[in-house]
């Protein structure tokens, strides 16, 4: 596959220098979803991305997944005089519609290498109350 200038957020050295290319939103956040037990699971690919950059926040019925990634490479020649240097910043997000009866403490989510783990029970609820954002364990 060719890139060209300005094509899609690439540049005409992107093949030259081999880049990662986990990013690309299209590779960004694959999602498995199942359902199991009353629950439903969804496993969220976020290669790169640090625990800490993932936030999850369940507002009007959508559960909203946002990660962000910066990162900066940096190649030195054995002189120390810098011969490359990227940066490189990126902001994801993915909205999953769960419905209005479910509430912040109906999901739970873990992280572990690379990989975001949502758990969503489907149980009966009383009443609605405000949703704010879920922490990940």
């Amino acid at each position: 596959m060719k890139y060209y200038p300005g094509f899609r957020g690439f540049d005409l050295f992107d093949d030259f220098f081999d880049h990662d290319f986990d990013l690309v939103p299209s590779r960004c956040m694959k999602t498995d979803i199942t359902e199991k037990d009353g629950n439903y699971h969804l496993d969220i690919e976020v290669p790169g991305i640090k625990k800490e950059n993932i936030q999850l926040e369940l507002k009007n019925g959508y559960l909203k997944i946002t990660a962000n990634r910066n990162t900066s490479n940096e190649e030195k020649d054995d002189n120390g005089k810098i011969i490359r240097q990227e940066r490189m910043t990126g902001s994801y997000s993915r909205s999953f519609y769960v419905g209005d009866q479910i509430q912040q403490e109906d999901i739970k989510a873990s992280f572990d290498n690379g990989e975001l783990h949502v758990t969503i029970s489907t149980k009966e609820h009383k009443e609605i109350e405000n949703n704010t954002t879920i922490p990940i364990e």
